[in-house]
């Protein structure tokens, strides 16, 4: 089956496999250390607060918290518990892992094609709760989080398929990038 597939299905199947183990990791992670032992995981994005607590982890979740630790702020307060314990991501970021899968998931069933410019705009709803917040006193709830984290992810999903198809569909790359583009809306 896997041979029958084009080089762009394949790529599909193999981003969504990557994402889907990634997000069960992230989820897997917080049940595989004890009960309310990681319970806030607070700091800034791009840099490693939260060593100590993370070397004291197994393996797996050190490596899941590590990298959680470097790339988020992971808020305690913007983030979810499972098994007593933080969550090594924000909310906003789980929604944009869950909406990787999906929109992935969608992409590679081929049941839903969208364009270029309509991925782009997935990425709005997320960009104007997270600028706000930035900007403002305003604060979104996790709810919100999530949602514009899924929308997000969704977009992104689009955005690496639509970049695969140029990169791997050979009927893409001829003709004008004007025509890919408006085949690409139906």
């Amino acid at each position: 089956m896997w041979k029958d597939l084009t080089p762009r299905r394949r790529a599909e199947a193999t981003i969504l496999i990557a994402f889907g183990v990634w997000l069960a990791l992230v989820f897997i992670a917080p049940f595989t250390l004890p009960a309310g032992s990681v319970t806030d995981l607070s700091g800034s994005v791009g840099s490693i607060d939260n060593w100590q607590s993370i070397e004291q982890m197994n393996p797996l979740a050190g490596a899941v918290y590590l990298i959680g630790d470097s790339q988020c702020h992971q808020l305690v307060e913007r983030s979810f518990a499972l098994n007593g314990n933080q969550m090594p991501f924000c909310t906003r970021d789980l929604g944009i892992f869950i909406g990787l899968v999906a929109g992935m998931g969608l992409a590679f069933s081929g049941r839903l094609r969208i364009g270029f410019k309509f991925s782009l705009l997935l990425l709005v709803p997320m960009a104007l709760d997270g600028g706000a917040q930035l900007i403002s006193s305003y604060e979104s709830s996790n709810v919100i989080r999530m949602v514009t984290g899924i929308i997000a992810g969704v977009g992104i999903a689009y955005l690496l398929d639509w970049f695969a198809a140029r990169v791997l569909d050979p009927k893409k790359l001829k003709g004008s990038s004007k025509n890919n583009d408006a085949s690409d809306s139906k």
